[in-house]
């Protein structure tokens, strides 16, 4: 039997595999497509050790902040108004952006099931309206929602495993190029996120340094084992050439099951995909809106009753609606967006900046130190950081000239 302590440590992993695993995962195989699985591996455990590093360094920044501090506050204890503000803005791109590719996705999940009889725009409009809802009634509503799509969520899983790698053509996997893998970091870094939830984990674990510690290496560890898998399986199963190939996927914003409905003869498996996309997607946009609205509540000091909520909602719907009714095909580049500048900035440089901003400008104590390395470890995650930056803009700079 396992001991509460031992419990409240795989509660703890669960939320951050929960929190990393999401909608991001539907985009994965489609823009890894073109570097092949073994350099898709290799950036996949760049991504998984990233996340890890820019963990540890917020929970270090927890020591030193009382209990309950968020990520703003948190920016602003150590790098003043200026990094306030600066995690203000990143906070709102980045909610923004993922909401925006929640909405697009699931705008195409509800049309494709209503068998493309009703436009994209109206597909759209249903599944916002319906889970907006779920979000403005309250927050049980959404943890019964999520629950049951979560359960939808794992049994797909487990059964789109069991039922296709028997499909699964290895030709597909062997074939590799390793610099077009690059491109694929600004959605890894969506998917490897859940470094926001820190300050709630720390406080859920008891301020513990070694039992958060475990849940963090634990819980990224099983999205990790998980993307792997599903590289696997839909490299396995979808050729990246031809029509409806995941080149061609990539080219039109499709998510990386989209493609099944065309090449498999087998509906079932293909049905079975679309089931898993949908809950990844729906749990996701759950998450993410309710956070966003928690968020808007707090900065801008309405409280979440009446009228004052509904204005919240539409604060959080109607631009997302728009944009993605205007450009439904936004699904991919808005996690491009979310990844490659709002996960990036917020997640991955301003952990690190505080962290040498906290131990060597400010001198604060290093009995809570969480990431060896001193220095050198700092510089090299802000090259990557830089790296990752330069791969975002050439990325744009590609799009702007073909």
């Amino acid at each position: 039997m396992l001991s509460e302590s031992s419990k409240k440590v795989a509660g703890g992993a669960l939320l951050v595999a929960g929190t990393a695993i999401g909608a991001g995962m539907l985009a994965l195989p489609v823009v890894t497509a073109a570097g092949g699985f073994i350099p898709s591996c290799f950036i996949y455990l760049i991504c998984y050790l990233f996340s890890v590093a820019t963990g540890l360094l917020f929970l270090e920044v927890c020591y030193w902040m009382p209990q309950n501090a968020n990520l703003v506050s948190m920016a602003y204890h150590i790098l003043g108004p200026v990094g306030r503000v600066f995690a203000w803005i990143l906070y709102i791109f980045l909610f923004y952006s993922l909401t925006i590719a929640y909405v697009s996705g699931g705008g195409a999940f509800v049309t494709f099931a209503f068998n493309n009889t009703i436009p994209m725009w109206a597909g759209t409009l249903i599944f916002t309206g319906a889970f907006a809802t779920c979000v403005f009634i309250g927050t049980k509503v959404v943890d019964r929602v999520n629950f049951l799509l979560m359960i939808g969520l794992i049994g797909t899983f487990l059964l789109f495993i069991i039922l296709g790698t028997g499909h699964v053509k290895l030709e597909n996997i062997v074939r590799s190029h390793g610099m077009s893998a690059l491109f694929a970091l600004p959605v890894m870094f969506t998917s490897f996120s859940y470094q926001g939830i820190i300050p709630s984990l720390h406080t859920y674990l008891d301020r513990d340094p070694k039992k958060v510690r475990s849940a963090i290496l634990i819980g990224t560890a099983i999205p990790f084992v998980s993307y792997i898998i599903w590289e696997f399986l839909i490299l396995g199963l979808v050729p990246i050439d031809g029509v409806n190939g995941l080149a061609h996927a990539k080219d039109q914003g499709w998510n990386a099951v989209e493609p099944l409905r065309y090449l498999l003869n087998k509906s079932w498996l293909s049905n079975v995909g679309q089931a898993f996309a949908f809950c990844a997607l729906t749990t996701s946009f759950l998450g993410v809106t309710l956070g966003l609205l928690d968020f808007l509540s707090d900065s801008l000091q309405i409280k979440k009753e009446g009228l004052k909520k509904l204005f919240l909602c539409a604060l959080i719907y109607i631009p997302p609606f728009i944009i993605a009714t205007i450009n439904p095909n936004i699904f991919l580049r808005a996690l491009g967006y979310a990844g490659g500048i709002g996960c990036v900035l917020l997640l991955g440089f301003m952990p690190t900046v505080m962290v040498w901003v906290g131990r060597y400008r400010k001198n604060y104590t290093t009995v809570a130190k969480q990431l060896s390395g001193g220095k050198v470890m700092l510089c090299t995650l802000f090259a990557f950081i830089a790296f990752e930056l330069v791969i975002e803009i050439v990325q744009e700079v590609q799009k702007l000239f073909y």
